[in-house]
């Protein structure tokens, strides 16, 4: 079953975006992710920040980045679940951690705050709907 075809037979709740919204918001926080992570990642190389500083941006990638194998090819809502929780975890981990150093940094994550709370909001709803 493709990824869509998926999705559409899962049980939502009446908050839950149409399927298509996500391609365009998640474009445009991949372009901010792409700017912001890769800037800390620079200042890391460069030795301008503690290696330390790129972990929880690393970590974020990770769990971002495995959250679609897992959510909608091995089709696991209790491990999306739990990824998602890890990918708000490490988010918020790496804007108290930089905000300090580089603050533009952390305000131009503000919007992949608030999608990503409301996407654990969202995906903990699902998965708890198709027990």
């Amino acid at each position: 079953m493709s990824s869509p075809e998926y999705y559409a037979t899962l049980i939502k709740p009446f908050f839950s975006p149409p399927a298509w919204i996500f391609g365009p918001v998640w474009t445009i926080l991949y372009i901010l992710i792409t700017i912001s992570f890769g800037y800390v990642f620079y200042l890391c190389i460069k030795k301008r920040l503690p290696a330390s500083y790129a972990l929880p941006f690393g970590a974020n990638l990770v769990f971002n980045f495995a959250y679609t194998p897992i959510a909608f090819g091995l089709q696991n809502l209790t491990l999306a679940a739990v990824d998602i929780v890890l990918v708000l975890a490490t988010l918020v981990w790496m804007l108290v951690k930089i905000y300090p150093r580089v603050r533009w940094v952390a305000l131009i994550n503000i919007p992949y705050l608030l999608w990503v709370s409301f996407a654990t909001v969202l995906q903990l709803s699902i998965s708890f709907m198709n027990l």
